[in-house]
């Protein structure tokens, strides 16, 4: 905890590198590194991402929602108690809100108006900038 922070406030989460993302930044198939790491928030939230923009609502929804849960478990192993800050600005916290922003635009394209909010609020909660920087308000 930063001695000038909030003390009621938990310190932000950052996960360690994950090294499926090199395979795709060397432009790997993102389901070949799934397949390989099949733990890798980032791979899934490509493969969501993906599929949004090819209108595979159901795959993209099925995609987020596998990187969202390998995030938090990820995120839980590196002391994330469910609340606090995850900043977008650390790159390695990317793949959980990736997975997370894209769930979000699935959820709202088939019209889960509950997790829509869920979500919303989670990705707010976890660094306000992050909406933005998802593109998605």
């Amino acid at each position: 905890m930063s001695l000038h922070g909030n003390l009621l406030e938990p310190d932000d989460t950052r996960l360690p590198v994950d090294p499926a993302a090199a395979d795709l930044t060397a432009g790997k198939d993102p389901s070949e590194v799934a397949a390989g790491s099949p733990s890798s928030s980032i791979a899934w939230a490509v493969l969501a991402e993906r599929a949004l923009d090819a209108g595979e609502t159901v795959a993209a929804y099925a995609y987020a929602r596998t990187g969202y849960h390998r995030g938090l478990d990820q995120l839980r192993r590196n002391g994330w108690k469910g609340f606090g800050p995850v900043p977008w600005s650390h790159e390695p916290n990317q793949g959980f809100l990736r997975s997370c922003g894209a769930l979000l635009r699935a959820a709202t394209a088939i019209g889960e108006a509950p997790e829509v909010e869920r979500l919303r609020t989670l990705i707010d909660d976890s660094d306000p900038e992050a909406l933005a920087a998802l593109g998605v308000s």
